[in-house]
C-alpha cells in the first residue's frame, strides 16, 4: 500500500475503495533544495505531504523574510487561507532540502468527498489538526519569551534545529540571529 495511505490510516479509517481513490490522485514530485514549491502570489490548489525533506511557509514583511512554520516528513503543507478563499496568497512555500513530496489536487480531492465520506472525515481531521497547530503558534508568540519559544521548538520539532538555516529559525522565533546565538550559547 502507498506510504501516504498508510499514514492516513493511522489518523482515520478508510475503506478499501476510498484508499484506492485517494491513492489515484496522489502524485509524486521532486524539488531541489531552496526552490519554491509555491511562490508568493499564487493561489493554493494543491495539498503537499513530504515524503522526504523539509519545507517552510514564509512571507515578507517590511523587506524581511519571515518563516511562519517548518514542515518535516509526512506533514501537510498548504496555504489554507488561499486554499479556502480561492485567492492568491501572501505566503510562499519553499523546500529547504532536496525533497520528495506527494501532491494532491484539491479539486480532485473535493470531488471524492461526496462518494467517500471517510475521505472527507480524514481531511477534516487533518485541517483541524493544522488549525490547532496554527493557534498554538500564535499563542506561543503571544505568551512566551523568545527563550521559551526556542525550548518549545527544541522539544516539539528538534529536527528543525539540526536541518534549517539559523536565519529561518530566528525569524520563526521572532528574534534576530544574534539573540538566537545568545539563547543557544546559554544551553551549552
Amino acid at each position: 500500500m502507498h506510504p501516504l495511505i498508510n499514514y492516513f490510516l493511522t489518523l482515520s479509517p478508510l475503506s478499501t475503495s476510498s484508499a484506492k481513490a485517494l491513492e489515484a490522485i496522489c502524485h509524486p514530485i521532486s524539488i531541489a533544495r531552496n526552490q519554491p514549491l509555491q511562490a508568493i502570489g499564487q493561489t493554493c490548489k494543491t495539498l503537499y505531504f513530504l515524503k522526504k525533506g523539509m519545507a517552510r511557509i514564509y512571507y515578507e514583511k517590511d523587506g524581511s523574510d519571515v518563516t511562519e512554520g517548518f514542515y518535516g516528513e509526512l506533514s501537510l503543507i498548504a496555504r489554507a487561507e488561499s486554499l479556502f478563499a480561492g485567492k492568491p496568497s501572501q505566503k510562499g512555500i519553499q523546500v529547504l532540502e532536496d525533497s520528495e513530496l506527494w501532491a494532491i489536487d484539491t479539486t480532485k480531492l473535493a470531488s471524492l468527498y461526496e462518494e467517500h465520506r471517510d475521505i472527507e472525515r480524514l481531511f477534516s481531521r487533518l485541517f483541524e489538526k493544522a488549525y490547532v497547530e496554527t493557534i498554538q503558534r500564535i499563542e506561543n508568540l503571544q505568551f512566551h519569551t523568545a527563550e521559551e519559544r526556542y525550548h518549545l521548538l527544541e522539544k516539539e520539532q528538534p529536527e528543525v534545529l539540526k536541518r534549517a538555516p539559523l536565519k529561518y529559525i530566528a525569524s520563526y522565533l521572532g528574534i534576530t540571529q544574534v539573540s538566537l546565538s545568545r539563547i543557544r550559547a546559554k544551553k551549552s
